[in-house]
């Protein structure tokens, strides 16, 4: 395995996946971190706006790995809730790009589900994520 500790698993004959990966192979130490949501450290949020929570949320999760000795490449599965998909889908751009600034170009498996709501009434998105930090 690589420094990531994962491979990505890939069938020859199905289309590119975009901005995700189909599946994962990872060998070490699992990192479970529970669904962040767009708000900082003082649990308060600085936006309402849908990307801007995204980009927070994102963070929180780099942070939280970082307790661990991770970072974002060694991101396995990401589990992503929204509020509302159709803005989701309008602002795939802004998105992508304020996931390669927080992220990277790594690209972990990924699922997006639209909810009815989240706990905190301000939430439009949250992520769950796991990491797998390879053997030394």
């Amino acid at each position: 395995m690589s420094e990531s500790a994962s491979v990505r698993l890939h069938p020859r004959n199905w289309a590119a996946a975009k901005g995700f990966c189909h599946g994962i192979v990872a060998e070490g130490r699992h990192v479970f971190v529970a669904g962040q949501i767009g708000w900082n450290a003082e649990q308060r949020f600085e936006s309402d706006d849908f990307v801007a929570q995204v980009e927070q949320a994102l963070r929180n999760i780099a942070e939280v790995l970082a307790e661990a000795h991770a970072r974002p490449e060694h991101l396995v599965r990401l589990t992503w809730y929204v509020l509302d998909r159709h803005e989701y889908l309008a602002r795939l751009k802004d998105i992508g790009e304020v996931y390669r600034r927080v992220i990277g170009r790594h690209f972990p498996a990924m699922t997006l589900v639209q909810v009815m709501g989240l706990l905190e009434a301000r939430a439009k998105v949250e992520i769950e994520a796991t990491a797998v930090i390879p053997a030394r």
